[in-house]
């Protein structure tokens, strides 16, 4: 069954799982969009930094 992402828990999750199968620039994407879709900067911010590297995002 595949796997749904609605919120910013699914995310988070996701990039965990990836981290822990040592993808981390996977993870470093998916803790973005976690990020992105959590309403308190702060927690968003914590979630970046659980997970450090560049962004792979290109600006357009």
């Amino acid at each position: 069954m595949p796997q749904t992402f609605n919120r910013a828990a699914d995310y988070l999750a996701a990039a965990r799982e990836m981290a822990d199968s040592g993808r981390p620039a996977l993870a470093r994407m998916l803790a973005e969009e976690a990020a992105d879709r959590t309403p308190d900067p702060n927690e968003a911010a914590r979630i970046l930094d659980e997970f450090p590297g560049h962004s792979l995002r290109r600006e357009s």
